[in-house]
């Protein structure tokens, strides 16, 4: 298969920053590519169409670009879900459902990302950079999801833990990714969707509905 390359056409004379971006980006491509073992220096540099001496410039070691790029997407995940919710409307269950559709916008939930993110899964725990700047995304995103259950099982008199019902929630959307990541031939994104609203109707009857929070449904 043909390597891509990434943003062939940009100046020679490129920022720094925009430079490490372009490595970044070439990064996840290779990883969905090749995988977490054959992705190298030299394979990303080619990817990016750029020297070789150049990543070394600005990545010493594949340890230090592969956990930027971990700390990238990380970022990129957390940006997304925080865009979704200032733009939901203000009731617990909308807030949900801003959160679950978000998870699988095409920005951060297509072949590319989920191919890289697949790759890097088994080294987040092993990565102590992840760690110390990573490791608070996730504590974030946890209580974020805990904290608009609870509003909603507060509303609703439902007879649920907020923390086991916030639990279930989150793993079953890592599930959902995980099924879209490792599928030949996966299915549609809005099938996931469809499958979380299904699983909040039957936490939250009073306030979904099989096409999102009964608040919001879209007509």
């Amino acid at each position: 298969m043909e390597k891509s390359r990434i943003d062939e056409n940009a100046p020679r004379k490129a920022s720094r920053e925009a430079r490490r971006q372009q490595f970044i980006e070439a990064t996840i491509a290779t990883l969905a590519r090749n995988g977490y073992a054959r992705t190298t220096l030299t394979e990303v540099a080619a990817t990016a169409g750029l020297s070789h001496g150049l990543i070394i410039f600005h990545f010493q070691t594949k340890e230090q670009l592969l956990t930027e790029t971990l700390l990238f997407l990380a970022r990129e995940y957390r940006d997304n879900w925080m865009r979704a919710l200032e733009a939901a409307p203000a009731s617990a269950a909308a807030r949900l459902e801003a959160m679950i559709r978000a998870d699988f916008e095409e920005s951060v939930c297509n072949p590319g990302r989920l191919g890289a993110w697949s790759a890097l899964w088994g080294e987040i725990q092993s990565r102590p950079m992840y760690q110390q700047h990573g490791a608070p995304y996730d504590i974030e995103y946890a209580e974020t999801i805990r904290e608009i259950c609870r509003a909603i099982i507060e509303e609703g008199g439902y007879a649920f833990d907020p923390v086991a019902v916030a639990r279930v929630i989150s793993v079953t959307l890592e599930g959902l990714w995980f099924d879209l990541m490792t599928k030949e031939q996966p299915y549609p994104r809005q099938q996931a969707i469809d499958g979380m609203f299904l699983l909040a109707q039957a936490f939250f009857p009073k306030h979904f509905g099989p096409s999102g929070a009964l608040q919001t449904r879209r007509t």
